[in-house]
């Protein structure tokens, strides 16, 4: 056995999400959130670029020794499919291994809202996937396209940097283009998949202005487009797409986002009370009439109100998701006020 697929066999008995091998430290676990080294010797910068030189195909190391910086995807004996991101820290590279799983969960088990199940059903429109890293973006966004794989006949296109699931054909076809693999850009990849007749269009991180009036156009014109986007929160999320353009070209994308979103969730996970797992706390956007007008009138600071009283319709507040996790004894007092946007929301529903 490898070295590598021995630190992968460890992390996989640990239950860990990620595994991270950094110069000059013993390999590291995360485990429910939190940061385990292993009973290990440090590891060198040799061993590193040892490793390094056995993973990567001749284009990826040209790609690596250009942008210093790599994200691919490796199927492992031991652990399955793996993500793995490869950087550089004081001229040595290092790396950070993301478990991706081999069978997607239930949404119940996921902790994601059922009003998400009828946001994607619609038949065009944008559903983004928001959050901070190692939020569990993909997992919901994965979670999404085998839902419309069970449930729908049509063709969908995912374009992933780097793909972490492989599905299977099942109701749908399922075509996945990774990048760098299959295309050489976000970009590039979505200049040309509206011309391969996709119904659902799945799209690993909107990141580039050429992207996102992409994905919008796509929304606007029949398709379902499901994407992620870091963002901490459904505010800062439109409002960073909106803030990628300028003059007139912002004033487009406005409308286009006032007439094409179908929803946005923000979400992130917290460690429960018992250390043993993470829970999901989130919030939920609905795109009714109320928040179409908001985006159009560029009025965004009233999204939150909007959220507030939108219970009927699905919404949810993060503070709302919090107070509930908390509520059910999923996660502790102390977590919930320390993630909450307006901690007295926590504090009062205490007293």
């Amino acid at each position: 056995m490898s070295l590598i697929e021995l630190w992968l066999q460890r992390a996989v008995e640990r239950g860990a999400s990620d595994l991270h091998l950094i110069c000059g430290s013993p390999p590291a676990f995360r485990v429910n959130g939190d940061v385990v080294l292993d009973d290990a010797e440090a590891l060198r910068e040799m061993d590193l670029r040892a490793l390094l030189d056995g993973m990567l195909a001749p284009e990826q190391r040209e790609a690596f020794e250009r942008d210093w910086e790599l994200c691919l995807s490796l199927q492992s004996p031991a652990a399955g499919r793996v993500r793995v991101t490869i950087y550089r820290r004081g001229g040595s590279p290092e790396f950070s291994v993301r478990f991706c799983g081999e069978q997607i969960d239930a949404r119940e088990d996921l902790g994601l809202p059922e009003k998400l199940d009828e946001l994607v059903r619609r038949p065009n429109g944008l559903l983004l996937i928001t959050g901070p890293t190692g939020s569990g973006k993909t997992t919901t966004l994965n979670y999404l396209v085998d839902l419309i794989n069970r449930e729908r006949r049509c063709k969908i296109i995912t374009i992933e940097d780097p793909i972490e699931f492989v599905h299977r054909n099942k109701r749908a076809i399922v075509v996945q283009q990774e990048v760098l693999t299959d295309t050489r850009s976000f970009g590039k990849a979505l200049i040309h998949v509206l011309r391969q007749d996709p119904d659902v269009l799945a799209i690993g991180e909107l990141r580039e202005r050429e992207a996102i009036t992409t994905a919008l156009t796509a929304a606007e014109t029949g398709h379902l487009v499901l994407a992620t986007l870091h963002s901490p929160s459904v505010l800062h999320a439109i409002e960073r797409i909106v803030g990628t353009f300028e003059g007139a070209m912002q004033r487009q994308v406005v409308l286009q986002l006032a007439n094409g979103l179908q929803g946005v969730i923000c979400q992130e996970l917290l460690p429960s009370m018992d250390r043993a797992r993470r829970s999901m706390a989130y919030e939920l956007l609905v795109a009714n009439m109320a928040v179409r007008n908001v985006i159009r009138e560029n009025q965004l600071h009233m999204l939150d109100t909007i959220i507030q009283t939108g219970g009927r319709e699905g919404m949810v507040l993060f503070d709302t998701s919090l107070r509930n996790l908390y509520g059910r004894c999923q996660i502790s007092y102390e977590m919930a006020m320390s993630r909450a946007r307006q901690p007295d929301r926590i504090a009062k529903s205490s007293t």
